[in-house]
């Protein structure tokens, strides 16, 4: 088991005159809190916090996050409150460990939606205090060398979480070594054949291997110490889940990845990094589009470096990584190597930079209050952890950092959420460009905006980056809540006159805030927009409302509530009664313009937002778009013999005279309605006479169409659909 001593020498030797005071107290009282406790490997409980507070340690980080590594668990795990940890190490160690505990300490009615606000909490956490995560990265660290002693399904579940969170987590923060370490556990759970095929490799590579990079360094340092150049040099080979990403993302062999091997040169300035790099362009030849200069724009995590990919001594394609000492501190260490909190009288040029550098983490913040799903803001999450970032400039020379594949609407978004509301074009290099296209590094792009535009539904199709994917959500949310609100009204007010109740009235007399309350709505609007929603039926509504009014137990005979109704209210009630919905009565319903179905053919239902139930056909190709949860079952009953349902009608005939007069007669006799068409003749002689006809049912529209048929001068007559 580690010992105390051990953590407390590493801190003394990157914290001048540390307070190891704070950490050793922080030892003894884990220990007692933890005593007679063990973990699944048999090993003292203690063995795990003195690794995680080894691991901070190891990442260079302040004594109160050290501290805090040692007491993480005691909260949650022992009879240690918060104000204990508070009253015995301060506030600031308090906080972290609050923050830690927090995020394990909820209860979810289901384990995905318990595992998304986990991870919610964390970026919440987060954002308060930063060590917050450090704390929690460590934590998993030492979880996952130890995993051996969880069950298998356990293992996999835990690694999955690790690789879709916690390592992009590490790597947005800097931490490589920490990143590095949780993807190669990760594979070796995930994926044991190909973590042992890979091991096997490196293995019968290594003597090679080490003879290979010996000849790489000896070359690296003579070119250095021929033009003066003072550095050092090493080399190593690519963590093995690298090399996995590589095989699965161009279809590889472990033999045939050639770049295993890379190279770091750390050199004194700026100046001498771009030297190396053109002395080393001079030695091999560069495989291009292999180049990357993260020194001139950085990484969002503060990564800098020059990366370039060679052809090598025996033509190995080699990596080599070029930098400064600052960069390979950054590099190594991540956030901690700029840590703040160490320094005491931190400047404001200080904390402007340190600003900047989590940007990223403030835009998770701005988007993730606007999902109210913790689903899919860990959807969202996984998603801009996981993508490469592009870079694109502004025409003011602005750096806009985005995701790879990136479009103008998501730049447009990155600048304002006005101006990507309000996106009506954009301009890349000076060249006008569909706003659905991927923006490529470096490219230089232009919005244009008009205050008419609205955000579009098709926008969700190819955008790419959360902030410009809830943006568009929320707006088009609020637009449709609005419309369903206005559209509950209309309903209520036009089924309220024919019960004799004054729903305007009622609303302002306040009828309407007992009815919220009563169906469990959060206020009126909540309760209009379900209404308009379909979620809750508009009749249901006015029968509890005109009970309330006349202070009647239960609800009230149907027979007292209707009046006559109107001939078109008798021919839309007809329309709405000839169609079952499995479980749903008294529901909005509309047809389907794209399929115009009739009773006879297979249909199906879709909850629309604020339109009510929709009607298709079964076979409409619109159908395959819509959203499957919101489907229903329906049916046609037996009600609909009086009704007339709308259908569109194509015939191709001669062009002859007193010809469309027949067709209508025949229309006629066969008691079928013409309500709109439209004619176009040919050079040929060939007319094509389009009519929307009205028809009972299927049955009826086919009989029609065959007695068209019967005449001469009549081709050909199709339904359209």
């Amino acid at each position: 088991m580690i010992r105390i001593n051990e953590i407390t020498d590493i801190v003394s030797t990157y914290i001048d005159d540390p307070d190891l005071d704070l950490i050793r107290r922080a030892y003894v009282f884990s220990a007692r809190a933890h005593e007679g406790q063990v973990r699944l490997s048999g090993e003292p409980y203690l063995s795990h916090p003195l690794h995680v507070a080894k691991i901070l340690a190891d990442m260079r980080m302040d004594e109160p996050t050290v501290a805090a590594g040692l007491l993480h668990d005691t909260v949650e795990d022992t009879d240690t409150t918060i104000d204990d940890i508070a009253d015995l190490f301060g506030e600031e160690v308090a906080d972290i460990v609050d923050g830690v505990t927090k995020i394990g300490m909820m209860d979810f009615e289901s384990k995905a939606i318990a595992k998304a606000e986990n991870i919610r909490k964390m970026i919440l956490a987060m954002a308060e205090d930063i060590r917050v995560l450090m704390v929690k990265l460590a934590d998993r660290l030492h979880n996952m060398s130890t995993l051996d002693f969880q069950k298998s399904y356990k293992q996999l579940l835990i690694a999955q979480e690790t690789l879709d969170i916690y390592s992009p987590l590490a790597n947005r923060l800097g931490l490589y070594m920490v990143k590095r370490e949780l993807e190669d556990l990760c594979l070796y759970y995930l994926k044991p054949d190909i973590y042992q095929n890979i091991t096997d490799g490196l293995q019968r590579q290594h003597t090679l291997g080490k003879e290979y990079i010996d000849k790489v360094l000896g070359l690296l340092h003579d070119v250095l110490e021929s033009n003066e150049l003072k550095g050092s040099i090493t080399g190593r080979t690519k963590h093995k889940y690298s090399i996995y990403n590589k095989m699965v993302r161009q279809d590889l062999k472990l033999e045939e990845v050639h770049d295993i091997i890379a190279f770091r040169v750390v050199v004194e300035s700026v100046k001498e990094c771009y030297a190396v790099l053109g002395l080393v362009h001079s030695m091999w030849m560069p495989v291009a589009g292999r180049f990357k200069d993260y020194i001139s724009i950085p990484k969002a995590n503060m990564y800098q470096s020059l990366h370039t990919t060679v052809v090598g001594p025996e033509g190995e394609r080699i990596e080599i990584q070029i930098r400064t000492e600052e960069m390979q501190k950054v590099a190594e260490y991540g956030v901690a190597a700029h840590w703040q909190y160490k320094e005491s009288g931190v400047s404001a040029s200080k904390q402007n930079r340190d600003a900047e550098r989590f940007s990223w983490l403030r835009q998770i913040m701005d988007w993730q209050r606007e999902l109210e799903d913790p689903r899919e803001f860990m959807s969202s999450l996984r998603f801009d952890l996981f993508t490469e970032e592009v870079y694109i400039f502004t025409p003011g020379g602005d750096i806009k950092e985005l995701p790879d594949g990136a479009t103008p609407v998501d730049f447009a978004y990155s600048i304002h959420t006005d101006v990507g509301n309000h996106c009506t074009g954009a301009k890349v290099n000076g060249r006008l460009v569909p706003l659905t296209t991927a923006l490529k590094n470096g490219d230089t792009v232009e919005i244009f905006t008009d205050k008419k535009r609205k955000p579009s539904h098709d926008w969700l199709k190819f955008v790419k980056t959360a902030k410009a994917r809830t943006r568009i959500k929320h707006y088009i949310r609020t637009e449709e809540r609005a419309h369903s609100i206005t559209l509950a009204k209309e309903m209520l007010e036009k089924e309220g006159r024919r019960m004799n109740l004054n729903v305007p009235k009622a609303i302002k007399d306040g009828y309407f805030v007992m009815l919220a309350d009563e169906f469990s709505c959060g206020s009126v609007d909540d309760l209009l927009s379900n209404i308009g929603y379909s979620r809750i039926t508009p009749n249901k509504i006015l029968r509890r409302l005109y009970a309330v009014i006349n202070n009647i137990e239960g609800e009230p005979e149907e027979a007292v509530l209707h009046e006559p109704q109107t001939t078109e209210e008798e021919k839309n009630q007809k329309v709405a009664n000839s169609i079952e919905i499995e479980g749903v009565d008294n529901v909005l319903i509309r047809f389907a313009g794209c399929c115009t179905p009739l009773p006879g053919e297979p249909i199906i239902g879709y909850i629309s937002r604020g339109r009510g139930v929709i009607i298709h056909t079964a076979s409409c190709p619109n159908v395959k778009s819509l959203e499957e949860e919101r489907l229903l079952s329906v049916s046609w009953s037996g009600g609909q013999e009086e009704t007339s349902h709308p259908a569109q009608i194509s015939i191709r005939c001669k062009n002859i005279k007193g010809l469309l007069a027949r067709i209508c007669s025949v229309l006629a006799e066969q008691d079928v309605n013409i309500d709109s068409g439209s004619f176009k003749s040919d050079v040929d002689g060939i007319s094509l006479l389009e009519f929307t006809v009205e028809v009972r049912d299927l049955g009826h529209l086919h009989r029609a169409l065959n007695r068209l048929k019967t005449i001469d001068a009549v081709l050909e007559t199709t339904r359209i659909s």
